[in-house]
């Protein structure tokens, strides 16, 4: 497959800088024929008793990091995940940054210990003091808001969910930004169960595809953890014959990694997964998504689950829905299940 089939003309002015307020009041297409324009507020009235629902809790890191090379030289580091004791970040200007150099922070040392290329480093952090390195990550670094958000809310904990628990994430898991607490009550009082996943959103938010062929692209890897409770609650939910909704394409691939094997197992692990046309999901049955990048591999995934998403995609164009991670969402009742 090539990557003009998913490539469409996304104007800058379509490109939502800032979230709406509240969270709610962002607007929901959900598909269907004909396709219903409402809002996010209203998304209850698309689910029914017995569905459930599956977020992903993960928490987005203070990330973006500024320094000093020795040579006086400015640095940006924008932390992406942990491994074996070392980082892996973007850094700008990377061709700058050599093995053995050491990056002043401030309360923070960054040491090079790789360089990877695309703009990637390894860096191994030491805190002054000996102070855990999250918490001074935490006080000293700001959220990374997606390149093409040129201003970004003056709150950064819009870009965080309401749910978040665990920090992990470079990015927001952005269909979740559109939920409140209120609508997670009345989603609970009309019998619709929740239960949560994470997956620490990495690499591949900020990187097209640049292949011309779809399936040369190599996913970046990226933590997942399934808890046995969400296990258990997806074998009840199809028990009884609902849906299991899960808000946002990062949860798509934490449930569809957890069952790579066949069967959706708990526990905690790295994934590559690519989904592409002609993947057949083994859990998910709906989604709740933003509305993706052009020649991305969000955009791939959304053809695999729904092959008509070009005419949706046009349709949420024409009637002025904002896109990308502050924009307005649409609602897949269901996914295709076989190619």
């Amino acid at each position: 497959m090539r990557i003009e089939d998913f490539d469409y003309d996304l104007p800058p002015a379509a490109i939502a800088q800032v979230p709406v307020e509240p969270r709610d009041a962002s607007r929901l297409l959900v598909v269907g024929e004909p396709p219903i324009d409402t809002t996010f507020g209203k998304l209850a009235d698309h689910l029914v008793a017995g569905d459930l629902l599956v977020v992903n809790a993960t928490r987005v890191r203070a990330a973006r990091l500024h320094g000093t090379r020795p040579t006086g030289g400015a640095v940006e580091l924008l932390l992406l995940s942990e491994r074996d004791g070392a980082w892996e970040a973007l850094a700008r200007p990377a061709r700058k940054l050599r093995v053995g150099m050491t990056v002043d922070l401030g309360e923070l040392a960054a040491e090079v210990v790789g360089v990877e290329g695309e703009g990637r480093v390894l860096v191994r952090l030491a805190a002054a003091g000996s102070q855990p390195v999250e918490e001074v990550i935490a006080r000293v670094g700001s959220v990374p808001y997606p390149p093409y958000v040129i201003t970004g809310p003056a709150d950064p904990s819009r870009y965080q969910t309401v749910y978040a628990a665990e920090t992990g994430s470079a990015a927001a898991p952005t269909a979740g930004l559109h939920f409140t607490g209120e609508l997670l009550g009345e989603l609970a009082e009309r019998g619709i169960a929740a239960a949560d996943v994470l997956l620490d959103i990495g690499l591949d938010t900020f990187r097209p595809i640049t292949q011309s062929v779809i399936e040369d692209h190599v996913m970046h890897r990226e933590r997942y953890v399934v808890p046995a409770d969400t296990v258990a609650a997806v074998e009840e939910t199809r028990s009884r014959g609902g849906r299991v909704v899960a808000a946002g394409t990062t949860t798509v691939r934490a449930l569809e990694s957890a069952a790579a094997a066949g069967q959706l197992e708990a526990g905690e692990g790295w994934t590559e997964l690519y989904i592409t046309p002609g993947y057949a999901p083994r859990v998910v049955d709906a989604v709740v998504t933003n509305f993706h990048m052009p020649r991305s591999s969000l955009i791939v995934m959304i053809a695999a689950l729904l092959p008509a998403w070009r005419r949706f995609y046009e349709h949420a164009l024409g009637h002025g829905y904002r896109f990308l991670s502050f924009g307005d969402a649409m609602f897949i009742p269901q996914v295709l299940r076989e190619a």
